[in-house]
């Protein structure tokens, strides 16, 4: 959970990169190190408001300043590491337990399992009134993306909940749930109800950004 300080952290960056020279120069030192002079002639800046810049960038903690090894003359601006990670919007999410749950429990829930085990997290899923079978278009969606859900089953939620975090992926799930403290809910459109190879597509891709998002995976 953010503390306060992390919140005022964070702001004082985000207003920092609100000015456009400012945030291109951190797009530029994301892949490079590179010497004020060089800046200068990147952005067409002069000598003092590159150093006003850099001031501000510094000051919130974004870069850092040393002297070349080979003319001690000279200096180079660097981005610091690990410092634009925090900058994103929300808490990551330790890859742990978890449980995806819809409402039959035949596509979304178990694409979202399988999803959260291949970054690394133990997962299974269930449902509020689960199908008899594994949808179809979710097998055939897992195999296109490379996963493999063939042996799953559905079931019932009952006790899978306990200490563990939960996910509704489902819409009809969450409201017949409630909304219960720790859980999270994601607003995933029913392939299902289309039944198309590119609604399940489509539902996998939205799965995948969502857990991508809160673990900070790479999408």
């Amino acid at each position: 959970m953010a503390t306060s300080e992390d919140r005022q952290r964070r702001a004082t960056r985000h207003a920092a990169l609100g000015e456009p020279t400012r945030l291109a120069i951190i797009d530029e030192l994301a892949t490079s190190d590179r010497a004020p002079i060089e800046l200068r002639q990147r952005f067409d800046l002069e000598s003092n408001l590159l150093a006003h810049h850099l001031d501000v960038l510094e000051e919130v903690g974004l870069i850092t300043r040393t002297r070349s090894s080979g003319d001690g003359r000279r200096r180079y601006v660097h981005l610091l590491p690990g410092t634009l990670a925090d900058l994103s919007i929300g808490p990551r999410l330790p890859v742990g337990p978890a449980v995806f749950v819809c409402t039959r429990n035949s596509a979304r829930s178990q694409l979202a399992a399988a999803l959260w085990q291949q970054v690394g997290g133990s997962a299974s899923s269930a449902g509020t009134h689960p199908a008899d079978a594994v949808h179809p278009g979710a097998v055939a969606a897992a195999h296109r993306a490379g996963l493999d859900i063939t042996g799953a089953n559905p079931q019932e939620l009952g006790d899978l909940a306990a200490g563990t975090l939960v996910v509704t992926v489902c819409d009809q799930a969450h409201e017949e749930l409630g909304d219960r403290p720790g859980w999270l809910h994601w607003s995933i459109p029913d392939p299902v109800a289309a039944g198309t190879p590119a609604d399940f597509d489509h539902a996998l891709h939205e799965l995948r950004t969502r857990i991508a998002t809160v673990t900070r995976a790479a999408a």
